[in-house]
């Protein structure tokens, strides 16, 4: 049975302190992602070519978000996303930079930036969910899931489906 099915993840924002700890432990280049909306350059993400099966979580708070089996080649040079893990982990938000009007996806949790979703993917959502590989980590099957504040998926639960 899949983890989402047996597992509710509490959705409640991170504390000041934890935040600050959690944005220690990122790079200048997640920084820049994950909390000032930016955009890594395409095709040179490190999850593009990523197999494997397994889950994608948040890197700033361990929030899962993609499923492996939701992934698929866009060939925008983003690691693209057919459904989220779970509609409650991600959140929408209108963004009308570059003279553009685009639905920007965050971390539900914790606020951070992961990409944008289209209404150009493939079957049987419509959807692409267009992701940064900075703003992701992953979990393989049967790997333990982060539990970076102490809640949602305990120590030792692991990513089964």
């Amino acid at each position: 049975m899949a983890l989402a099915a047996t597992k509710s993840f509490d959705l409640s924002p991170p504390t000041d302190q934890q935040m600050r700890q959690l944005v220690g432990n990122l790079s200048s280049e997640e920084r820049g992602v994950l909390l000032e909306h930016g955009t890594e350059a395409p095709f040179c993400g490190v999850f593009l070519a990523e197999k494997r099966e397994g889950v994608y979580t948040c890197r700033l708070c361990g929030l899962p978000l993609f499923k492996a089996g939701a992934k698929f080649e866009s060939g925008t040079g983003w690691p693209s996303f057919t459904t989220p893990f779970a509609q409650q982990h991600l959140r929408e938000i209108s963004d009308r930079s570059y003279g553009m009007v685009r639905t920007e996806i965050v971390c539900a949790r914790c606020g951070g930036h992961q990409g944008h979703v289209f209404p150009d993917g493939p079957p049987p959502t419509g959807l692409r969910f267009c992701i940064n590989s900075v703003s992701l980590s992953f979990v393989p099957k049967e790997s333990p899931l982060p539990d970076k504040l102490g809640r949602g998926a305990p120590e030792g639960e692991t990513w089964t489906d």
